[in-house]
């Protein structure tokens, strides 16, 4: 054979090999994707999830069920308030004068008597006050001399009548000046018939000190630019005033009943009714006062207490009710234990607020005729100790 055919059949070889070759791995990329697409898809194994709220009971006979029932009963809203002076019994006490405290009688939180000294002022206002009455008095005086000289004159024919009408004048105007003077003095504290540069300021009303903005030694200036010295406030009824949202607004009118408690004594509830309900509404808070009236007889009620009112409005409406041993506190929520089947049951959330005689109101979570576990504490004890 010669070479050149050598050449040939090796070359023709080399190729084959190649093709083969390439034949091989396009087989073996075929398998390979078909392996893949079987992988992907294999069905997998559907997962097992257990709903946490539903419980199963082994003898569910053991536990008393109730429907919830709907009732028609008042709407009750609680609202934050303070309790503050009745305002129709509250004095702000000043002083027409100006000077300074010599002597401080009363302090902030006193009871005070009607006519009672609260505090001794050093005036120069008076002390002017009571000169020109003094002044006014002698003038007074002097004019009243006068007028008797020339009422004698005249009857003696030895004065002309105008003469004498000219000293009737001036006795009336020295009168006048005298009891402007004198009306002057009394307004700023100081009798007459006691010359004195002293202002002694008295309570107007019998009352208690709310409010106190002197202390001793201090100068009171006049009243265009100082506050007012005490507020003395009858305090044997107070108000509780609280801010009542737009949207509950509806709910309150005047002459409702309303319930207050009060931090300072807890496990006491006060009866008052609704005097008031404002016109306008704060713009930051959207929310208008009410206003309670509450005897205060015992003087337990302090004004800047904190307390909350629960107020019943007239008109009832439909409401969803259970007995309270149906609702379980848990985390601080409430739940109840809904029937499904004949041993099943499903806890629920629900949203409720406190009514009289043992009973809750559900706001939220549940509806009418659904039949629910009497003792949620109980069945929840048992569920569990039934799964351990």
């Amino acid at each position: 054979m010669t070479s050149q055919a050598k050449y040939f059949l090796s070359s023709r070889a080399a190729q084959c090999g190649a093709v083969a070759a390439f034949l091989l791995c396009l087989a073996l990329l075929a398998v390979s994707v078909a392996c893949s697409n079987d992988t992907k898809a294999a069905p997998t194994k559907q997962e097992i999830t257990v709903d946490p709220n539903l419980l199963t009971i082994d003898h569910p006979e053991l536990f008393q069920t109730v429907k919830v029932e709907s009732r028609d009963l008042p709407t009750e809203l609680k609202a934050n308030g303070t309790i503050q002076p009745d305002v129709n019994k509250t004095i702000h006490v000043t002083s027409l004068g100006s000077g300074r405290v010599v002597d401080l009688k009363v302090r902030l939180g006193a009871y005070v008597k009607k006519g009672q000294e609260l505090l001794v002022i050093s005036s120069p206002d008076l002390a002017g006050a009571m000169g020109d009455y003094h002044k006014a008095s002698a003038d007074e005086a002097l004019a009243a001399k006068a007028l008797d000289r020339a009422q004698l004159l005249y009857s003696k024919g030895a004065l002309a009548q105008k003469d004498l009408e000219v000293a009737e004048n001036a006795d009336a105007k020295a009168k006048s000046d005298r009891q402007t003077a004198e009306s002057r003095l009394r307004v700023l504290g100081g009798d007459p018939a006691h010359p004195s540069t002293m202002i002694e300021l008295r309570a107007p009303v019998a009352g208690t000190i709310v409010e106190q903005n002197v202390a001793g030694f201090e100068g009171i200036k006049s009243l265009d630019n100082t506050p007012n010295l005490f507020t003395i406030a009858d305090l044997s009824n107070v108000w509780v005033v609280c801010d009542v949202y737009e949207n509950d607004l509806g709910d309150v009118h005047i002459g409702d009943p309303a319930e207050v408690r009060l931090n300072a004594f807890p496990d006491r509830v006060f009866k008052g009714s609704v005097s008031d309900v404002s016109r306008v509404l704060d713009p930051n808070t959207r929310s208008a006062k009410v206003r309670i009236v509450l005897a205060n007889r015992d003087g337990a009620f302090r004004p800047g207490m904190f307390a909350v009112a629960t107020f019943r409005s007239r008109k009832q409406k439909p409401h969803l009710i259970v007995p309270a041993t149906a609702i379980m506190r848990l985390q601080d929520k409430d739940w109840i234990f809904r029937k499904e089947t004949a041993n099943s049951f499903r806890r629920l959330e629900v949203q409720t607020s406190g009514l009289p005689d043992g009973l809750q109101q559900i706001q939220q979570g549940a509806k009418a005729g659904d039949e629910v576990v009497a003792n949620a504490l109980v069945f929840s004890t048992a569920a569990s100790e039934q799964g351990k």
